[in-house]
């Protein structure tokens, strides 16, 4: 190799590796099927409900029909699929629909589907005080899951729940990314 292309190589193989590189890092995350998620995010993952009048949609895109509308700020919700501007979402009623990502935001929360109140403790023990209730249907933020526990918080109160007693910390998906837009829900 003569002296002048040795650099144009070296040039060469090292913009290769950085795209390489990029690459490799992008693809850290996939979809349900395999493929690299849009985002870069893990699939399932966790989103709320930016506002009180969220369309819910058969389809990825303003031309598919609106199935119905959420009302409820903050409503958890997971993310079972997604293209660059849409977000495939499983409700709590484990109903499947898509959203605009303009809609959703990266701050958890956390409902009680139950029908009785769940005790918000002190520390990550049932031993523990209670600081206070979670009624039933109602939301709070979520701070951070650990050891089947997680912080929550209404206002200035702070505490400990189950993590098995809400919606909206389950680890694996609770939809199936391939069922069709609009089931799980009456229309």
């Amino acid at each position: 190799m003569s002296s002048k292309a040795r650099p144009l190589f070296q040039r060469l193989a090292v913009v290769t590796a950085i795209m390489g590189a990029a690459v490799m890092a992008g693809a850290g995350q996939a979809m349900p099927d395999g493929r690299p998620t849009p985002s870069g995010q893990p699939v399932p993952r966790w989103l709320s409900l930016k506002s009180d009048e969220v369309r819910a949609r058969y389809g990825p895109g303003l031309d598919y029909r609106i199935l119905w509308e959420y009302r409820a700020r903050g409503l958890p919700v997971q993310v079972i699929a997604e293209t660059k501007e849409w977000r495939k979402i499983c409700d709590p009623d484990g109903a499947v629909a898509w959203v605009h990502r303009s809609v959703v935001s990266s701050r958890r929360s956390v409902l009680n589907r139950s029908d009785a109140e769940i005790g918000i403790h002190a520390r990550r023990s049932d031993g523990s005080p209670l600081r206070a209730r979670l009624s039933p249907n109602a939301l709070v933020s979520v701070n951070e899951c650990e050891e089947g526990w997680c912080q929550v918080q209404a206002g200035r109160r702070r505490g400990w729940v189950r993590q098995s007693a809400v919606f909206g910390t389950q680890d694996r998906a609770l939809c199936n990314a391939a069922r069709p837009a609009g089931t799980g829900r009456a229309s």
